[in-house]
């Protein structure tokens, strides 16, 4: 079980510190109102921050620290700015000049996502005078720009939870949003559609992101590096700060002013004379490049046995020279060498473990038996 200190921001725009062992259902209680108090009269509530911590006492004891911390302070934490909450970390009297104004943290947009993986677990001491360490990788943002049909949508968000990246935004979906039809082409991926936020422009899509990466197999007129997936992926693990990778409407793919947008063009060498992606297909192929380098779950994988001891291997080669002798096989004998030493390279080359060699062996013996009688296939 893991227990994690998290930060909403509340209508008001105060901030409120809380830790749990089920972020999710915490959550939910939180938007319904239902635990009560100061929080509940500051509906709308915006999920802003989440770390994990070992045990219950430290997710408590965190909490508590981060709480007395001023506005500024959270807000360096929020968005990741180690420089920012170093320099809140050292009390007023021994800072020295700074060149911009670092008590007036930038404020967060409205498409910030409610979900609490959009932070990763950092596991820091947080405590008061002390810097977090620098996260692991963050995992990047999916943003679909106008995208037209609700099961491509739908397709999209099951391609992106196969692979473990669950927070997806759209900008300006054509039929509206939510969708229908997205549900059942999801098949099953419902917490990365429920999870969707909605944007105006591309721009307020990507606002509080880093590094920003449009797929195309067009540059539209726009000079910008180009990189396949795999290498995306790599600086997407290294690189500080959020990744966005942009994805256009299917039938026309980003326009030139959704380019603009991004730092760097993702393109997959693809046939020139077809070079139509499905949306979903799209997604899938930047979303496994990631998850390469990501600490998925792998399927279990059945341990095999090693190759049969050689003197069980020997016995096996002998049993079959031992039948096929009688029968002629290594004639003539001016063949018989280099036929037995055929038939050896063939039974050695599978590497076959005990149990096969012993199921061949009995293969053989049943061979070797003298026939039994027919067994009637009739029903009685």
């Amino acid at each position: 079980m893991s227990f994690l200190t998290y930060i909403l921001r509340c209508a008001d725009g105060t901030y409120y510190v809380g830790h749990t062992d089920n972020i999710d259902k915490r959550w939910a209680q939180h938007q319904l109102g239902e635990l009560g108090g100061y929080i509940s009269e500051r509906r709308p509530l915006e999920f802003m921050w989440a770390e994990e911590m070992p045990t219950r006492e430290e997710a408590l004891a965190a909490g508590l620290r981060i709480k007395k911390w001023s506005r500024a302070k959270k807000e360096a934490l929020i968005v990741q700015d180690w420089d920012r909450l170093s320099h809140f970390s050292i009390p007023p009297k021994e800072r020295g000049s700074v060149s911009a104004p670092l008590d007036r943290a930038p404020r967060l947009g409205s498409g910030r996502t409610e979900e609490g993986d959009e932070f990763p677990p950092v596991r820091s001491q947080l405590v008061e005078g002390q810097v977090p360490a620098k996260p692991r990788t963050q995992k990047p943002v999916i943003v679909l720009v106008r995208p037209q049909l609700g099961e491509n949508i739908g397709k999209a968000a099951r391609a992106m939870l196969n692979f473990g990246l669950t927070e997806l935004r759209l900008v300006e979906p054509r039929d509206g949003w939510p969708n229908p039809a997205a549900g059942p082409a999801a098949s099953g991926a419902d917490v990365v559609l429920e999870r969707a936020r909605v944007f105006a422009t591309t721009a307020d899509a990507v606002a509080d992101c880093a590094h920003i990466y449009a797929t195309t197999v067009r540059k539209r007129g726009v000079t910008k590096p180009v990189q396949r997936p795999e290498d995306a992926a790599r600086n997407i693990h290294r690189q500080p700060g959020r990744s966005a990778i942009l994805f256009g409407p299917e039938r026309s793919g980003l326009e030139t002013a959704d380019v603009a947008l991004a730092r760097t063009i993702i393109t997959v060498p693809i046939n020139p004379a077809f070079g139509s992606l499905n949306l979903a297909q799209a997604v899938i192929l930047v979303a496994y490049e990631w998850s390469k380098l990501a600490e998925l779950a792998q399927p279990t994988e059945e341990e095999l046995l090693p190759p049969a001891p050689q003197g069980e291997l020997e016995g096996l080669i002998a049993h079959f020279t031992r039948l096929l002798t009688p029968k002629g096989y290594f004639l003539p004998l001016s063949r018989a060498e280099a036929t037995q030493t055929n038939l050896r390279t063939i039974l050695t080359k599978p590497g076959w473990n005990h149990l096969e060699v012993r199921t061949l062996r009995g293969v053989l013996s049943a061979l070797e038996r003298t026939p039994l009688p027919p067994v009637s296939q009739e029903r009685s």
